[in-house]
């Protein structure tokens, strides 16, 4: 049993997750057994701030304190990765949650995951309803195959035919400030946190583009220069799509970074699908992510044991 070799208070001290520890957490993000956004690097880097994430790393086994994905007044942990059974770190976590007299609730659990932590003893569960990720099938994504994809068949053509000469390349440092220049000139959602907090976690990424596990791609025309971009990373068979970015008044400049960014990633990783993460309840956004026919929802619950 991993716990019979210190205590408690001994063994767990969380220091701050951010871009300085991504070489003692990225091991443990490519040995996630979910599909989930939130088990990425980006995933947690970018929301690293927002989430007040912590980590510590116990007997090779990566433990990330922050607080409930729905509700950021809650201490929630994330589920341990590594080498350690689930039930001693679990184990571990409630004598550390019993110090500090706050119950012991995990968030963002991937639904495959929920009967583990049931199996433990009395839960109580609850679905995060606006945050399951959307999944697809890549070469979908990559090709826009027959009916159900003609519309977005009809907006890349358009984008084509619009702008003669446009091409997609990849993202590479010494094209960081042209991106960022492009980035600025977009519109803002001022009456949203997130859009705040997810626009300078951008600029924070583009800042150390060349140093993360990260790939992008551009989308430029000979007449407007940048138009589009998008960032993600492959984990196993999944993109992740963690950034996307498009110039909204230029017609199917959205549709051509979705399809060009899917087909250049499946050219070079053979992934078997795309997450483009979750809507977090915006209309707009969930009508925008159906569109594209998703072959799965991810869905994604809190976690209290009891």
């Amino acid at each position: 049993m991993y716990l019979s070799t210190t205590t408690v208070d001994n063994r767990i001290r969380f220091r701050k997750l951010d871009y300085s520890a991504l070489d003692a957490v990225l091991p443990f993000m490519r040995r996630s057994r979910s599909r989930t956004c939130d088990y990425t690097i980006a995933g947690m880097l970018m929301w690293a701030d927002y989430f007040g994430y912590e980590y510590a790393v116990i007997d090779n086994t990566l433990f990330v304190k922050g607080v409930a994905e729905n509700d950021r007044s809650i201490p929630a942990f994330s589920l341990p990765i590594g080498d350690m059974p689930l039930a001693d770190a679990v184990a571990l976590l409630r004598g550390y949650c019993r110090d500090q007299g706050v119950p012991l609730v995990f968030s963002a659990v991937p639904e495959d995951r929920v009967a583990e932590l049931r199996a433990l003893g009395e839960c109580r569960v609850e679905e995060l309803a606006d945050w399951a990720d959307y999944l697809y099938n890549a070469r979908d994504l990559a090709t826009l195959p027959g009916n159900r994809y003609s519309k977005k068949r009809n907006h890349v053509n358009r984008f084509v035919s619009d702008h003669p000469g446009s091409t997609l390349i990849e993202l590479t440092p010494d094209m960081v400030d042209d991106v960022r220049a492009f980035l600025d000139t977009l519109p803002l959602d001022y009456e949203h946190e997130t859009a705040l907090v997810e626009r300078r976690e951008v600029d924070r990424m583009l800042d150390m583009w060349g140093m993360i596990p990260m790939d992008g791609a551009v989308l430029r025309t000979p007449d407007l220069g940048i138009v589009a971009f998008a960032i993600g990373e492959v984990v196993g068979d999944t993109l992740y799509v963690h950034i996307e970015k498009m110039a909204h008044g230029v017609n199917g400049a959205g549709e051509s970074i979705n399809k060009g960014f899917a087909s250049m990633m499946l050219e070079r990783y053979g992934m078997a699908y795309v997450n483009r993460e979750e809507d977090a309840g915006d209309e707009g956004l969930r009508k925008a992510k159906e569109s594209y026919h998703p072959v799965m929802m991810l869905r994604k619950y809190n976690v209290e044991l009891l």
